[in-house]
């Protein structure tokens, strides 16, 4: 007689001492009573993953302590393997800050917080300075809310995890010192969100949401090249890519970011019914040239801190330029480098009248 397997209820919580095998930590710690708490030290560059913790949905629940030094330190979860995973952390030296605390994606080892920020991505919070704070993050497919010390409503809704929900480790991580205590977690796939849903908007008429993209190869193989070779585009490899509902297309989705390897072309195909210009409005992340027919239009960056110490390099519809199409079929060339934060472009035509993207 075969039996009914239920959807998975609510299990206890599974807690596990940092003193317990089960952890695997990179780099040096340290075991030690802070604050009345059993804690792990981690300093600079420590790590400590829960491999056998195949987290898909529940709860994450522990305590962390750091100073408002400049630093970085939170939890990675849903682990594919070593470069691809979801991502929750703090900016301590942003306490107070509308980027106190940031979600992103990290695919092909590429942490994307230039092109997820603000709502449903990072929001302000004033820390305690070397003193415990509770932490509770619910997860259930492709939401999450993050909740402080005793909060009934969380200080971050994000209403689009854009990894894949699959299973996977749990793991703590610190750029800057940090302490954890207390840490535990809980799958369930019946937990009830404070948040409501959100409906995802329509892109605008004339967003480019269908790109090609080819394999990553050197900057310098395209370098001072007011005009494009036809020899080295024919050799690359393509792989179609979707814009996500805010437009933006996160190039590391398909990109593989590797020494020497820094940089993909993003290209579309426009059939305009007359010879015209048409304006064209676009971001990217961070280095781009943008060429019409194979003839360079603009070249400029916008890398962190490039500009000035405060400057972020956040994406967004912060450039335009004029296409020159020529009547039937043409090729826009989107040229981008990673440098660090984030690798994408989004692009639109302000009048989409008498063209059509293909």
């Amino acid at each position: 007689m075969l039996a009914l397997v239920p959807a998975r209820a609510q299990t206890a919580f599974e807690v596990v001492p940092f003193s317990s095998d089960r952890w695997k930590v990179e780099g040096e710690y340290k075991l030690e009573d802070y604050r009345n708490a059993q804690s792990l030290y981690l300093p600079q560059g420590g790590k400590a993953l829960l491999p056998d913790a195949q987290f898909l949905n529940g709860i994450i629940e522990f305590d962390i302590a750091f100073s408002q030094e400049r630093g970085f330190k939170g939890l990675r979860f849903r682990a594919q393997d070593d470069t691809n995973y979801e991502e929750f952390y703090f900016r301590s030296h942003q306490s107070g800050n509308p980027d106190a605390m940031q979600y992103t994606p990290v695919f092909n080892g590429v942490a994307a917080w230039q092109l997820y920020y603000g709502e449903n991505h990072s929001t302000a919070y004033s820390y305690k300075d070397n003193e415990w704070m509770h932490i509770k993050l619910a997860v259930q497919d492709q939401r999450m809310e993050v909740f402080i010390d005793n909060m009934e409503v969380p200080v971050l809704y994000v209403y689009d995890l854009k990894m894949k929900a699959e299973s996977g480790p749990l793991g703590l991580y610190s750029m800057g010192s940090v302490r954890f205590a207390n840490f535990k977690y809980q799958p369930t796939d019946s937990y009830t969100f404070t948040s409501k849903a959100r409906a995802f908007p329509r892109l605008a008429v004339g967003t480019i949401n269908n790109w090609e993209v080819s394999n990553a190869f050197a900057e310098e193989a395209i370098a001072q090249q007011p005009q494009l070779k036809q020899d080295f585009i024919d050799q690359l490899k393509w792989q179609k890519l979707e814009s996500e509902f805010t437009g933006i297309t996160n190039l590391a989705r398909v990109a593989q970011l590797a020494e020497g390897k820094n940089t993909v072309i993003a290209k579309v195909k426009i059939t305009s019914d007359k010879k015209q210009l048409k304006k064209l409005e676009f971001g990217y992340s961070d280095v781009a040239r943008v060429y019409c027919n194979n003839t360079i239009l603009y070249e400029g960056q916008r890398v962190f801190r490039s500009r000035d110490y405060r400057y972020l390099g956040t994406i967004g519809y912060f450039d335009s330029i004029y296409l020159p199409l020529e009547k039937g079929e043409n090729e826009i060339y989107m040229i981008v480098t990673e440098n660090f934060g984030g690798w994408g472009i989004m692009a639109r035509m302000e009048d989409s009248e008498g063209v059509a993207l293909k």
